[in-house]
């Protein structure tokens, strides 16, 4: 970056941050979109359970189209123009497309939401929170919530409680939250200041495999002024934020080989090659204990924060001490940098491992094969296939035969260290808006006159979304806005929404859609 840009950065910073100044009192569209929806939670909250219900994995490709057909139906209830967007793929999942067009308007901006679900395995889930069968929780899971019997519909909907389910944050919260705002914005009068369009993506949880082919078939329809993406977490203490950005990923299986039989631990033990204990030998080598990933080149291309993105992520209100009792450790992985520094390096991070088996199935045996996941997450300048390649010659320099398919005997009576490397697809690569962009200014004030403590800017968000591929397809940028609470459990067991936060993001994006 030039110097001419690192100033006007520089000069932007206390400027933006100037956007994130408090303002006092309720307006007066908040006061009509409040009253709007306390008229109404019950409905709102049955179809938003109505669709919850609806098993959503990627890879579901029937409930996936029934999910589809639902959103399609809640636009046009609200008035709005929809269609799904298709290619001729067979094995791709449909994008929700809604339009609205305003008179006069001279802004178009892009809503964006998914979903798309990741898979589930009920068996981890608590007593009572099954993963499509929403209901109303007292708290999450790991405070102790207990799922509310007692409630039957029209009852008052208490705004401290959690719905459940797979999708409640993540992010079919983002349906309810874009197609609610608008339909709140008809009911009271108000008109939005641009023209709107809706994307609501079928795959994001399955990297988004089809969306440069989606985009290539529509490219016109999908032309707007600013994407905002409703994704992600709120900031952990409930604040709401802007996300100028969002890390890149790309996971990669690793499959480590032993004998081709299974074999009694004791009578080939200390002889036979033991494929988990070579597999976590080689994950210790990637990462130093201090949580630097030992790598090498993995931090070289990485571009740095500029000085605006240095002062936002200074003002951000530190969460760490808190978190840490939450969650139960007592120290980060890397000592002293808080959770939002760590946005803007990349990641490695082991997703899972499996050799034998364990618990009441554990035998003693040496295993025939070990696995593991690893999840990369990527920053501007990192590239996902470069930051595998700095993978996999580490791997190689650690001795390793590295095949992209299983050993064949030969191989094997060749080479003692085999490993197969795989990735499932090309990646994501990092996507950050410059925060010294005018049009950033608006979307701040406009998530700023909800409330009344600075709004929290962050350069970018610590997950993934697809947006470096909008950004290259169609040249525009994106902001994202989420409204979920911190601790939803996305991806995982236990998946919940607060109800207040599905109340708060109605008045951010009414705000939105009524920006100047």
């Amino acid at each position: 970056m030039g110097d001419e840009t690192r100033m006007r950065s520089s000069r932007l910073a206390p400027l933006l941050l100037a956007f994130a100044t408090p303002l006092f009192g309720v307006t007066p569209l908040q006061e009509k979109v409040r009253a709007w929806r306390v008229a109404r939670e019950n409905e709102l909250i049955a179809e938003y359970r109505e669709l919850l219900a609806i098993p959503n994995a990627s890879v579901d490709r029937a409930n996936i189209r029934r999910n589809a057909d639902f959103i399609v139906a809640m636009m046009k209830r609200r008035g709005i123009e929809a269609r799904l967007l298709t290619i001729p793929t067979p094995t791709a999942n449909p994008v929700v497309f809604g339009e609205v067009k305003v008179p006069g308007a001279t802004r178009t901006i892009m809503l964006y939401a998914h979903y798309d679900g990741m898979p589930v395995n009920p068996a981890q889930w608590a007593p009572g929170w099954e993963p499509f069968a929403p209901k109303f929780a007292t708290a999450s899971a790991e405070r102790g919530g207990k799922i509310v019997d007692s409630w039957k519909p029209g009852d008052p909907i208490d705004p401290s409680w959690r719905i459940t389910g797979r999708g409640a944050a993540d992010d079919k919260a983002g349906v309810f939250t874009l197609l609610n705002a608008y339909a709140a914005l008809v009911a009271t009068g108000q008109a939005p200041t641009a023209n709107l369009k809706f994307f609501i993506e079928g795959e994001e949880e399955f990297g988004s495999v089809n969306l440069r082919e989606i985009i290539a078939a529509h490219r016109e329809a999908l032309r707007a002024d600013l994407w905002i993406v409703l994704d992600g977490p709120c900031h952990p203490s409930g604040k709401k934020a802007v996300m100028f950005g969002a890390r890149g990923d790309i996971n990669v299986n690793l499959t480590v080989f032993g004998p081709k039989r299974p074999l009694h631990s004791g009578n080939y033990g200390n002889w036979a090659p033991n494929p988990s204990q070579l597999l976590v030998n080689l994950l210790a080598s990637m990462k130093a204990d201090d949580g630097r990933v030992l790598v090498p080149g993995f931090y070289d291309d990485v571009i740095p924060l500029t000085e605006a993105e240095r002062r936002a992520v200074a003002a951000i209100p530190s969460v760490e001490a808190e978190l840490k009792r939450e969650l139960g450790f007592a120290r980060p992985e890397v000592a002293g940098r808080t959770l939002f520094e760590g946005f803007a390096l990349p990641s490695l991070n082991i997703n899972g491992i499996q050799g034998a088996n364990v618990g009441a199935q554990a035998a003693n045996v040496i295993p025939t094969v070990a696995r593991a996941v690893i999840d990369l997450r990527l920053v501007a300048g990192n590239d996902a296939q470069r930051q595998v390649a700095k993978v996999v010659a580490h791997i190689r320099a650690r001795g390793w035969h590295v095949l992209d398919r299983d050993p064949t005997d030969e191989e094997r009576a060749q080479h003692a260290k085999l490993i197969r490397v795989e990735t499932k697809s090309a990646g994501t690569n990092a996507q950050r808006t410059p925060m010294d962009w005018p049009v950033a200014q608006a979307v701040v004030a406009a998530v700023q006159s909800t409330v009344d403590y600075p709004v929290v800017l962050l350069p970018t968000l610590g997950g993934t979304l697809p947006s470096r591929t909008i950004e290259e397809l169609l040249d525009v940028k994106l902001l994202t806005v989420p409204v979920v609470n911190a601790d939803n459990n996305q991806h995982a067991e236990n998946e919940n929404v607060k109800v207040q936060a599905l109340w708060d993001g109605l008045e951010t994006y009414t705000a939105l859609m009524t920006m100047r």
